[in-house]
């Protein structure tokens, strides 16, 4: 059996759009499939209590001065985040809008439902879990290819316009937002830290798993196939 690695890029999967908003029904399916378990794997972290990824610590700070749902400040966030894409080239595909959409949406119908444990172990091994749905679903959507979430794309537009290291921009936006949602009274902790080191290694297994599933299937596809 050959021996599996992490991927390091996106794979070029079967169902993956050739354009942002070239749309088949197995594309859609697997986008909004995608955004929903990563918007579980959030949902798992809020309800831990041991530190929400940066991004929901924003909006958990938001959420609780201005009286709205997570979800609901997450899907306003991320309106006003695309809208910051104006001054600079990048266009937004199906992908964006769905992620802008979804993800809030399913952080407020999944969180009642999952899990609130209150001892540190079972609220630790949530917040694990949190972070590989979440990072399982992440690349799931990706792989739809059906255009960058409003966070990615601004981080790719201040990338090209003043050539900064993608790296750098994207530890600059995660930074900026963490420390306002501290600062607004969002929860930040173990929970927070555990999904900046543990996410890109979730997503680069579930890219390997995707690639080798698929290839197999389309394997197995053309050898039924009479020649």
């Amino acid at each position: 059996m050959a021996k599996l690695s992490a991927s390091r890029t996106v794979p070029r999967c079967s169902w993956g759009a050739t354009g942002v908003w070239s749309l088949r029904l197995p594309t859609v399916i697997v986008l909004w499939v995608g955004l929903w378990i990563f918007g579980a794997g959030e949902a798992l972290l809020i309800q831990a209590r041991l530190g929400n990824t940066p991004w929901t610590v924003l909006s958990e700070g938001i959420a609780e001065r201005v009286g709205l749902s997570i979800g609901t400040v997450t899907i306003i966030i991320s309106m006003l985040v695309l809208t910051s894409w104006l001054p600079f080239d990048e266009r937004p595909g199906f992908g964006t809008f769905s992620n802008i959409l979804l993800i809030g949406i399913a952080i407020d119908v999944m969180s009642p439902l999952v899990p609130r444990p209150n001892r540190f172990g079972w609220q630790l091994g949530q917040s694990i879990l949190g972070v590989v749905i979440g990072g399982f679903g992440c690349a799931l959507y990706l792989t739809a290819n059906l255009g960058p979430g409003a966070r990615d794309g601004l981080m790719k537009s201040l990338h090209r316009r003043f050539d900064i290291p993608i790296a750098w921009v994207r530890l600059a936006m995660e930074a900026t937002v963490l420390f306002a949602g501290i600062a607004l009274g969002g929860r930040a902790g173990l929970g927070t830290v555990l999904f900046a080191l543990g996410v890109g290694h979730a997503m680069s297994w579930s890219f390997t798993a995707f690639s080798t599933l698929d290839r197999r299937a389309r394997d197995t596809t053309a050898h039924a196939v009479p020649g």
